[in-house]
């Protein structure tokens, strides 16, 4: 979750980790520290607060330093404060550290460190991991990097790091367990980062350590080795990133930016695996396991949040398309229900960053039980990409507002096309049908285009609802999910309370909650269940509630009938939700910047959660 930059070279430290800290803040925080060694000694500075109250702790101290590493900490344990930031001192100040994820033994750690003499300033598991590689590099002697290794072997968690010592102003230690780390190579110079994005500007040449392994940089030279002391030959990785895709390009947030992005991260994410004129679908990712696909008898898809909705679509898609049973599971629960898996399963895990821890915990527990896994991220060389049999990339692009946008479209877009490869390879759907969808698909984009030239009156009609308390969204079918994810958006932004519900649910107890102040979105679009939804809002109506519709365009029914309608373009049923979620993305975001909320960074929320 917390963000991660380190530094040593010939630069000056201290500049460039404060903005590669800025380029992490989409990652969520709620404290920000550095570390720089030099002349006097090695020093930490930190600050509750955004980067920027840093900066201003910072001001007017001499702070020149050619090593130096920062932290933005979102809180797990103790509270939000100027002690509890990142980094942390060892006990005697010889170690400073920096961490992301949880110690899970920290306290018998912890006690065991009490009953020796040391104190501890803050209540967080890092200072205590600290504490322990200094106790151990002090006693048992050996390097610096000796007692990191001895010290991680008796850790149990998930943890990211990184170790400057006082007495080596070329050395910085790194090591990973669950929690993403990149070393960035210079000319030169060395990078250490949460992801790619505080680096990119200086180098595109990058090593994604693997978990239990420790990278150790000193004297210039890098090495990598693992927690039982065998040395690894590390692969060194291209990123295609580019700087231009991590800033706002003109617009005011980056969820915006995001959000106007999709015709091109839709179009992107369909790339060279479709060609509707000759009814050509491929995959290169899946095409060793298309034939396992086809053939498995059950699909479960594991997400959280975001990723959960787009599964929640695909369990619609393959049903339909593919005729295989599907089950969506929340990946924080899937592993503590001892779920019953067996070797023919397909377990499809989606997850924007390919850094979520439980989603990751998820996969590990089912290749446990011999399912086969496929991965759906965003992220090339990520977690997830890499515990994974085989899947698919979005191509999204990065997305740095917190909360997700074009990685839903984008995750529903890979999943009907591998729910369409199962059902051609299976031989379930009509060639005329398939030609049919795969034009379609391509037509989405221009669609998306359309209902983003309607972002003016959304802008209008988000204005009137600005006082709301609570929102219900209502959908059918494949719009269900979109319900769900409309909800998600404008609770996680404007901090608005909203549900989505089934539109027939309605009346089994959401009902009680209509009146004149209750607005009600209802996905209402041309399709298979339109009558039936019509009837819904005629039951909402009448009970006064407010009603705001997404329709079809020509629709000539319901505006009449309810308070305010925006049109999105016909489209077939089973691709619905790549467009009708489009206008409730920009109702979300409108609210949130007419309630002056931090619509990229949202109170108390992370962009990758990478603790369970």
């Amino acid at each position: 979750m917390c963000g991660i930059v380190a530094y040593v070279g010939h630069r000056e430290a201290c500049p460039l980790v404060i903005k590669g800290l800025k380029r992490l803040e989409y990652r969520g925080y709620d404290s920000a520290g550095v570390a720089l060694l030099n002349g006097d000694g090695l020093k930490v500075y930190k600050k509750k607060g955004k980067v920027s109250a840093l900066e201003h702790e910072l001001s007017g101290r001499t702070l020149h330093a050619k090593i130096g590493m920062g932290h933005t900490r979102w809180a797990t344990h103790g509270e939000p404060n100027d002690v509890n930031a990142h980094p942390h001192y060892s006990f005697h100040r010889k170690l400073a550290i920096i961490h992301n994820g949880i110690i899970e033994n920290y306290a018998a750690i912890k006690e065991n460190l009490l009953r020796k003499g040391h104190t501890f300033a803050s209540e967080t598991d890092t200072e205590v991991l600290g504490q322990f590689i200094e106790d151990i590099w002090e006693n048992q002697g050996g390097t610096l990097e000796e007692a990191v290794r001895l010290a991680l072997q008796e850790v149990v968690g998930a943890y990211a790091i990184v170790i400057m010592t006082e007495d080596d102003p070329t050395q910085l230690i790194a090591a990973r367990k669950g929690s993403p780390l990149v070393i960035g190579i210079g000319e030169g110079e060395f990078f250490c980062a949460s992801d790619a994005t505080p680096i990119i500007e200086y180098t595109k040449d990058v090593v994604y350590l693997n978990d239990y392994e420790i990278a150790v940089i000193k004297d210039g030279a890098l090495r990598i080795v693992t927690l039982d002391n065998t040395t690894t030959t590390p692969y060194v990785h291209k990123v295609e990133l580019e700087l231009e895709a991590i800033e706002k390009g003109g617009f005011d947030h980056f969820m915006l930016k995001e959000i106007f992005e999709q015709p091109r991260s839709i179009a992107d994410s369909m790339r060279g695996r479709v060609n509707a004129d000759e009814g050509h679908l491929q995959l290169g990712g899946l095409r060793d396991y298309l034939d396992k696909l086809a053939a498995s008898k059950r699909i479960v898809i594991v997400g959280c949040g975001t990723s959960w909705h787009a599964g929640l679509v695909a369990e619609y898609i393959f049903e339909e398309l593919a005729r295989i049973p599907v089950e969506v599971e929340y990946a924080s629960e899937f592993r503590y229900r001892n779920p019953i898996i067996s070797e023919g399963d397909i377990v499809i895990a989606i997850s924007q960053s390919g850094e979520t821890a439980d989603t990751l915990a998820a996969i590990e527990l089912a290749k446990s039980k011999g399912a086969t896994i496929f991965g759906v991220c965003n992220v090339v060389g990520s977690s997830i990409a890499r515990a994974t049999h085989a899947g698919a990339y979005t191509h999204a692009g990065p997305e740095i507002g917190v909360a997700s946008t074009k990685a839903f479209t984008a995750q529903v877009t890979v999943l009907t096309l591998m729910a369409l490869a199962a059902a051609q390879r299976k031989g379930v759907i009509a060639d005329s049908l398939l030609r049919q969808l795969l034009a379609e698909l391509e037509s989405i984009p221009a669609k998306v285009e359309k209902v983003l030239q309607a972002a003016e009156k959304i802008k209008e009609i988000a204005y009137i609802f600005t006082y709301a308390r609570n929102f219900i969204y209502l959908g059918r079918g494949l719009n269900f999910p979109v319900a769900l994810e409309g909800a998600l958006k404008l609770k996680e932004i404007s901090y608005i309370h909203a549900e989505g519900y089934p539109a027939a649910e309605m009346k089994h107890g959401p009902i009680a909650l209509i009146d004149e102040d209750m607005p009600v979105v209802v996905i209402a679009t041309k399709d298979s269940s339109y009558e039936k939804v019509v009837s819904n809002i005629q039951e909402v109506k009448a009970r006064k509630g407010r009603v705001i519709a997404i329709t079809t365009e020509g629709d000539t029914q319901l505006p009449d009938m309810v308070d305010f309608t925006i049109e999105i373009p016909k489209v077939h049923e089973i691709l619905m939700p790549l467009v009708s979620v489009v206008p409730l993305q920009l109702l979300a975001y409108d609210i949130a910047v007419m309630r002056g909320r931090n619509v990229d960074q949202p109170r108390n929320l992370a962009k990758s959660v990478t603790v369970e």
